[in-house]
């Protein structure tokens, strides 16, 4: 079962919730079966912090930018009449590249009447692979100042076991890169703060799973008793399941200020995610 974690914005825990997840996950599976967590969010994979995985394996992430053969080109500029994102310019007799904005797709190559573009290969990122107690862990990270973090994802997930609970801790927001994490997801699990901030957010992604009709659900995180909670009231008036209402509460705080799982840590947020799973797991087979 494949469940992605997300956010309208970040800092709403979304990342607590994954981190906690899989490792709730690690007991509540079968010994045949795989924990894995899925750090997607990769201008900021954080993940890792808590987890602190072990035995790391690393792989680099290329894109294919266009080079120039200057003696080729005649600057008709064609190539870069055809870039919507500026990548090329001529200028002074010569063509230059800016490779921080090229989008791989190929196309400046393709229109070159005299074939003075090829592809060379760049590294944008690394893909590292390690272990946090029963817990695979994956963490895509896209390097500073890139466009992109789509290529990274779509090399990260079909990494991924086809068994066992596989949590996917994905980009804040709805961008492209959101929508690269969940397109083969079974569930989508959002994570809402009880903010008049946090229910804008909320509503955004929720339009995004009525556009991609995947089945969703919400937990509603930081929440303070007989407090007026606006992320609640949305769910209640757009008929959106509330998997569960985590507390505000100093001692997960605490706990992720040290860098510590709760989980692993406290009994009591160990019964609270392996209930939050359990629910999943029904709401998937729905």
């Amino acid at each position: 079962m494949k469940i992605a974690v997300l956010s309208g914005k970040g800092g709403t825990g979304k990342t607590f919730v994954s981190v906690n997840l899989a490792c709730a996950a690690e007991s509540a599976a079968q010994s045949n079966l795989n924990s894995v967590y899925v750090d997607c969010d990769v201008e900021e994979p954080n993940g890792n912090l808590f987890l602190k995985p072990t035995n790391i394996k690393k792989s680099g992430v290329n894109v294919t930018v266009p080079v120039v053969d200057n003696t080729k080109c005649t600057g008709c500029r064609k190539c870069s009449d055809f870039c919507k994102y500026n990548a090329l310019a001529y200028v002074k007799d010569r063509l230059l590249i800016f490779n921080e904005v090229c989008h791989s797709c190929g196309g400046c190559i393709i229109f070159c009447p005299q074939k003075a573009l090829k592809e060379r290969q760049r590294e944008i990122g690394v893909i590292e692979e390690g272990i946090s107690g029963k817990t695979t862990v994956f963490s895509g990270n896209l390097n500073t100042g890139e466009v992109s973090g789509v290529p990274i994802i779509k090399e990260l997930l079909p990494k991924l076991p086809d068994n066992g609970s596989v949590i996917i801790d994905c980009p804040p927001g709805s961008a492209c890169t959101v929508m690269e994490s969940i397109r083969q997801v079974d569930y989508c699990l959002l994570v809402a703060e009880p903010t008049l901030f946090g229910v804008h957010n909320l509503s955004m992604v929720y339009e995004l799973f009525k556009l991609l009709k995947k089945p969703f659900g919400v937990v509603l995180n930081k929440c303070l008793a007989d407090e007026e909670n606006p992320s609640e009231q949305f769910c209640k008036e757009n008929r959106i399941t509330i998997i569960e209402k985590i507390p505000y509460d100093k001692e997960i705080g605490r706990l992720n200020s040290q860098g510590l799982v709760a989980v692993r840590e406290n009994g009591t947020y160990k019964e609270l995610f392996e209930r939050i799973l359990d629910k999943l797991v029904k709401e998937s087979l729905q």
